[in-house]
Order: structure tokens, then C-alpha cells, then sequence
């Protein structure tokens, strides 16, 4: 099948038909690859090497993950007791999960939103595709150093202490996003910068519509003085395009000791009032909360652009655009 590429199909910069320079700085360490895979992802045809390799990595969620290096300016899938230096997402082969196919262009049009109208480090990410046309998301593993050398990182349902021997197969559902912050706080060598960063992220997911930033999705990762900070942003995606969840991932929303505002009361999704409520909360100064809350009062016309240039089919985009806004319209309302 003939793909036709019409954008960067990672930073989604138009008038390009293969990844741009910066992409290929960001996402490949300067070498130029191509996004055409010379191989297919069939959930029927996964061979056993391929099936070895998927146990080397955390799998989540509904997606397959796959290990996968570069050689020779073409992406293929790491062998058995080779480092991975980046993850293939293909679309999950669940196929209750509504536009399933479109889960790899939605997650790579979440991050570069975050990344480039928000200013969110995230994780360097982009599309590729297979012999069939299948969109595949491929993420550049940011634990895994350019000399080849890897970073300890943990995820917040380990550091936090939830496991599913305790808590069942929901365990990474359970707790407030107020418990994350206290562990930053605790633990992150650079606490006061981190917290406005998770806060950013934490504003960023209400708006664009994450609904499964749980616990294992966010992450502090190690240097080898054993200081750590928070990790890039990883796995944003606008999950309401696929499933009806709830505002939030976490059970306990963002803490059950913040007093909601009459609006969430009332409405059952929180404004504006309830993130400042937060950010307080976990300590951060009102120009920082105001700083952050500020550019979320508005969709950007950046954000417009992106998923204009998308990957995404149109329909999709409408509907993008759709939740966007009215997550937005939520937001603004005033309390009283």
C-alpha cells in the first residue's frame, strides 16, 4: 500500500515527505530514517523472536510495545538480548476500542501539542508505517543514553507504593494526584521546578482530554549520582476520543482534602478555581499557578494548526477539536 506523507510525520511541520531535519535531530540522534517500515505489525503473525523480545519491556495498558533500534537508517525490531533505543506502539488489536487505527496519530499530535504550544518536556516521538499502511507510533526511549547507557527510573505506583498484590488489577488507579506531588517533593534534586512541570502536565491532561494519566504514567528518573527529577512526559493521548472515561485517571481525582468549587460541585468536572485550589495545595506560588493556568484559557492557535496537519482522519479532527473546546469552555467557567 502507497503511503503518502504530506507532513513531518513526527514534529507534523508542513510540506514534508519524510521526517524534517529536526525530527530526525530529535528523534534519531541526527541520522536520517526512513519512516517506511520494510515490515508488518500482524496481531496474527507475531513471530517467536518478536514475542521473546516483548517480554524485555513493561507492557501496559492495550498496547502492544515493541523494542526497536535503528540499523542503517531503517527501523526494525530488536533482537533478543539487543538494547532497544525506541518503543513501536501499533494501534492496540482490541477492536472494541473505537477508532483503534487512530490511536498511534492521536498520541503523536497529544505530545507534539504538549511539547510545542505548552512547553512540556516530553518524550521524542513521531509515526512510522508499515508495508500495509499501518500507522505505528514510535517513541525514542529517553532512559537510554546516546552512548548506549541506561538511567534507573521508577513510576509512581512503585514509589507510592501500590502494586497489584495489594490492590488488585486496578492498583494503579488508586490514590490523588497530591500523592505524586508529595513524593516529587520528597524525592525530586530539583522539587520547586519539577512541581510546576507535573502541575503544567497535570492541566494539560483536564484539557486535552488524557484520561488515563494514572500512577505508572508518570515517572522520576535517576542520573548516576543517584539524584533524580521528574521524567519526560510520556503515553498523552486524548483518550475521550476512544472510550467515555472520567475527568481523571487517579480515583481520587486531585485530592479529597482540597474543597471543591460550587461549579465542580454542581457539574461534576472542576474550573479553573479547583487547579488553583491544587496548586496551592502542593505548594506552589500563585505567579507560578497563574503563569501555568493562564495558557490553558484559550485553545491556541498552534494547537489548531497541529491537528490540522495531523496524521489523523478528518472526521477525527473534527472531533479532536471538539472535546478540546468544551474541556476548555468547562475550565473558564467562573465560581462564585
Amino acid at each position: 500500500m502507497k503511503i503518502e506523507i504530506r507532513n513531518c510525520p513526527s514534529t507534523l511541520a508542513g510540506s514534508f515527505e519524510t521526517y524534517s531535519q529536526e525530527a530526525v535531530k530529535k528523534l534519531f540522534d541526527g541520522e536520517s530514517v526512513s519512516p517506511l517500515l520494510d515490515f508488518n505489525l500482524d496481531e496474527r503473525k507475531i513471530s517467536e523472536n518478536v514475542s521473546a523480545s516483548l517480554n524485555r519491556i513493561s507492557v501496559s495498558g492495550v498496547q502492544e510495545k515493541f523494542p526497536a533500534v535503528i540499523d542503517s537508517g531503517k527501523i526494525r525490531i530488536a533482537e533478543i538480548g539487543e538494547r532497544s533505543t525506541h518503543i513501536l506502539k501499533p494501534s492496540p488489536w482490541d477492536a472494541t476500542i473505537s477508532f483503534r487505527k487512530e490511536i498511534p496519530a492521536n498520541e503523536n499530535l497529544t505530545m507534539q501539542i504538549a511539547s510545542q504550544v505548552y512547553g512540556i518536556s516530553t518524550a521524542a516521538n513521531g509515526l512510522c508505517f508499515s508495508k500495509n499502511g499501518q500507522q505505528i507510533y514510535i517513541t525514542r526511549r529517553f532512559d537510554i543514553s546516546s552512548e548506549g547507557k541506561k538511567f534507573n527510573m521508577e513510576d509512581f505506583s512503585v514509589l507510592i507504593g501500590k502494586n497489584e498484590h495489594l490492590l488488585g488489577t486496578y492498583f494503579k488507579y488508586d490514590g490523588c494526584y497530591a500523592d505524586i506531588a508529595k513524593v516529587i517533593r520528597q524525592m525530586s534534586s530539583e522539587a520547586e521546578k519539577d512541581l510546576v512541570r507535573f502541575f503544567n502536565i497535570l492541566v494539560f491532561n483536564y484539557i486535552y482530554a488524557n484520561g488515563d494519566a494514572h500512577l505508572k504514567n508518570f515517572s522520576l528518573i535517576f542520573d548516576y549520582d543517584n539524584k533524580c527529577k521528574l521524567s519526560p512526559a510520556y503515553d498523552l493521548l486524548n483518550t475521550n476520543l476512544h472510550v467515555k472515561d472520567n475527568d481523571f485517571a487517579l480515583d481520587g481525582g486531585l485530592s479529597s482534602e482540597i474543597e471543591k468549587s460550587d461549579i465542580y460541585i454542581s457539574s461534576g468536572h472542576p474550573c479553573r478555581l479547583d487547579f488553583e485550589r491544587f496548586g496551592t495545595f502542593i505548594g506552589l506560588s500563585a505567579c507560578d499557578i497563574k503563569s501555568v493556568l493562564n495558557h490553558y484559557m484559550n485553545i491556541p492557535k498552534r494547537s489548531i494548526q497541529l491537528v490540522s496537519n495531523s496524521f489523523l482522519s478528518e472526521k477525527m479532527k473534527r472531533n479532536y477539536l471538539r472535546i478540546i473546546e468544551e474541556r476548555t469552555k468547562r475550565f473558564i467557567r467562573k465560581s462564585v
